[in-house]
């Protein structure tokens, strides 16, 4: 318990030079003990109100100098108050040091977060991509508000994070900022990779994720049907804007491809595969693994239709942006009367579903053509339809024809042919 504290600022009277300008200290008391430091500035003492501790008059000089003792007493108070909610051991020494950013041992949590995602961002295209880098700064901007609502502070040491701070960021982020279960966990699992840096530096001796288990929900992905399909490639609409995000969304549904990798989609990424045909060969922005996908006859015939447009660049799509490509799909869902929200990426889930999986094409080639580099995420997207099971229990159904009983057959028969075909197998 810090039972006396205070922060004076005064002239170092034994420095005067010949213009009678002293140098300003500031001074820190704690129960008694004192640390001083320069502020680098100097003021005649004729001018220095000794008793207020301050810059005499009501002129621009006065005022500019007396509001910069404000920022400096400010801040010092600031580091008081953060060391006294953490039950703290600290001196007046210790303050001094800390304003002056010698306490290299405190090592703060959004400092440390910012420095990870500057990282991140100057090796953006070479280790990592755009929506990596403004994932991490999403989630230092949540800590940031949370860290500022719970707490009341700007930042706080990185060695004061527990269980109970992890479970608070969790239930903030889903009550506070409503992000859904698996939004929140994918936000606190950027956030544990700081803490991971932590950890690898020393900067703290435990992990507070520890008991924290990051466990996500399966959520059931819509996608369109054959039927559905369909009905939005027989759609017209009037407006033409529409009919453009229409037919790009059709070629991701034909294709897979996410949205990043149809807008830089070039010339030079269509290219004559090994089966003779034009395959799309590119590099996925999301992840920088290679994805080759046959082009099949929806697919071509879109992209020969705005191959003659007059505005023609070297892409081969005149995609809209993100935002504006799901306003509209929103309108074209509500068009076509569509009880499903209609986004971009659910063209992907299409692709893999009602186009390959559900047409037979196996899941490994499915899951080469996404570009995954993991077989389980490819099961993330793609169900197997009713119909498609039962196309394969029709199959069976026929190789078994042979185990079916004759409906004259009496009952003992049956019994016995029944043992005869166990007895075989």
């Amino acid at each position: 318990m810090y039972e006396t504290y205070s922060v004076i600022f005064f002239p170092k009277n034994s420095n005067v030079d010949k213009m009678g300008n002293a140098p300003i200290y500031l001074r820190i008391t704690i129960n008694g003990k004192r640390s001083e430091l320069s502020i680098k500035r100097r003021v005649n003492l004729k001018q220095w109100n000794t008793k207020m501790g301050s810059y005499r008059g009501k002129s621009a000089e006065a005022g500019s100098f007396n509001r910069y003792l404000s920022s400096i007493r400010n801040r010092v108070d600031r580091i008081y108050d953060d060391l006294t909610k953490e039950n703290a051991e600290f001196t007046a020494e210790t303050i001094k040091d800390i304003y002056l950013g010698k306490n290299k041992d405190r090592k703060m949590l959004l400092e440390i977060f910012q420095e990870h995602n500057d990282q991140v961002e100057s090796l953006i295209g070479k280790d990592f991509a755009y929506g990596t880098f403004e994932r991490y700064r999403t989630a230092k901007r949540h800590v940031e508000e949370f860290i500022a609502k719970e707490f009341r502070l700007k930042d706080i040491p990185v060695k004061n994070v527990d269980h109970a701070f992890i479970t608070g960021l969790e239930y903030y982020l889903k009550t506070k900022r409503t992000c859904s279960h698996n939004t929140a966990v994918k936000y606190i699992t950027n956030f544990k990779k700081i803490i991971r840096i932590a950890l690898a530096h020393n900067w703290i001796t435990r992990d507070p994720f520890l008991h924290w288990k990051a466990k996500l929900k399966i959520v059931d992905r819509e996608f369109l049907t054959e039927s559905e399909i369909q009905k939005l490639i027989e759609k017209r609409f009037s407006n033409q804007r529409l009919d453009l995000v229409k037919d790009i969304f059709l070629f991701s549904c034909f294709t897979g491809l996410a949205y990043a990798d149809v807008k830089k989609l070039s010339a030079n990424n269509v290219v004559i595969g090994i089966d003779g045909n034009k395959w799309i060969k590119v590099n996925r922005t999301k992840t920088d693994s290679r994805t080759n996908i046959p082009l099949l006859p929806t697919a071509l015939e879109i992209l020969k239709k705005y191959s003659y447009r007059p505005d023609a660049s070297e892409k081969l799509l005149p995609i809209l942006t993100n935002q504006k490509m799901n306003a509209y799909l929103k309108e074209i869902g509500d068009l076509c009367q569509f009880q499903k929200n209609l986004t971009f990426h659910l063209a992907r889930h299409t692709f893999a579903t009602t186009i390959t999986l559900s047409n037979g094409v196996p899941i490994e080639s499915v899951s080469k053509m996404l570009g995954h580099k993991n077989l389980k995420t490819t099961q993330h997207y793609a169900k197997i339809l009713d119909q498609k099971v039962s196309q394969d229990m029709l199959a069976l159904r026929k190789r078994m024809k042979i185990y079916d009983l004759p409906d004259n057959c009496e009952d003992k028969d049956k019994h016995y042919l029944k043992n005869k075909i166990t007895s075989n197998n």
